[in-house]
């Protein structure tokens, strides 16, 4: 049903705004006495205006000269009791209007934190329920309780033996195992905790980055890829390409550079051909032809040129 209409389905008429009590919206002086004295001597500005809030209770405001809040109203509610002319005091708050200057919504500091925010000493703690993780040992993969490794036959060995109850109480468990590996964690990186971590690994070094998209390979094929052990090693490696944006960065197999190791190979310096003129050496020129050259300095006796004396 609409706030608009009634049950019926009739229109709803509104409700004309309340008249503020008579007694009440008089006693601007009560109400500015009690704003003077809740604040700092002379930040009490100008009556403003009256609100009725109930019968016989009324909230004068106040114009706030206080530095720093531009827009702030003291509001004053006065009150008086049925068939009484005394008018008391309610409560004095200072409230912003409409237009105030107003501080930032509070974001909590996990969510305000940002990748580099942490630095030498910081402690970065984490949820108990953090959907990331997930715990590192359930005891779903327990055996039975007559295997040589579950809790209840190590405590009847130790029980026969009671320095060895004091020494290893939980010898055979399967967590005390794993911790002797060295496989032993709290928590675990959960299925959640590992989409979030390959998304973000994706959007920075993936296929979709102008980079790979210029790239003539991919790092699937790059001799620079470090693998990485686990599901991960599907889809992404390390790149160990000290020129390469991506050096010392988890990036997707599909994600790529100019520095791929097979994208060209450095081309030989050419060796300068033979040239067909040698403006290097000195030609001989003779100023007078050899005899046998065929070609003579001596005058013709049959030109025409030439005079007869």
């Amino acid at each position: 049903m609409s706030a608009a209409t009634t049950r019926s389905g009739t229109p709803r008429t509104p409700r004309p705004p309340r008249t503020p009590d008579r007694l009440c919206a008089e006693a601007v002086d009560l109400a500015r006495e009690a704003a003077e004295e809740a604040a700092a001597p002379g930040v009490v500005g100008a009556h403003v205006g009256v609100v009725a809030e109930g019968d016989r209770v009324v909230t004068h405001y106040f114009e706030s000269k206080e530095p720093g809040y531009r827009g702030w109203r003291w509001a004053v509610t006065v009150t008086r009791a049925s068939r009484a002319k005394n008018v008391t005091l309610d409560e004095t708050v200072l409230l912003p209007g409409s237009d105030a200057l107003l501080a930032p919504e509070w974001v909590p500091w996990s969510e305000r934190l940002r990748p580099g925010d942490m630095g030498p000493g910081d402690l970065l703690p984490t949820e108990q329920d953090d959907p990331r993780l997930e715990p590192g040992y359930t005891g779903e993969d327990a055996p039975p309780p007559n295997s040589v490794v579950s809790e209840e036959f190590a405590e009847h060995l130790d029980a026969e033996d009671a320095e060895i109850v004091d020494r290893a109480p939980s010898r055979g468990a399967i967590a005390s195992v794993a911790e002797e590996l060295g496989m032993r964690r709290a928590r675990v990186l959960s299925r959640y905790g590992l989409h979030m971590a390959a998304d973000r690994w994706d959007e920075a070094f993936g296929a979709k980055t102008p980079m790979a998209l210029a790239a003539p390979a991919s790092c699937e094929s790059c001799a620079f890829l470090v693998p990485l052990a686990g599901s991960l090693k599907q889809a992404f490696g390390l790149c160990a390409n000290e020129f390469s944006p991506a050096d010392g960065r988890v990036v997707s197999l599909a994600y790529g550079c100019g520095g791929h190791s097979e994208a060209a190979v450095m081309p030989t310096p050419p060796r300068p051909a033979t040239p067909v003129l040698d403006s290097m050496g000195v030609d001989a020129f003779p100023l007078r032809p050899s005899p046998d050259s065929g070609s003579t300095t001596e005058p013709d006796a049959s030109s025409e040129d030439l005079g007869h004396s």
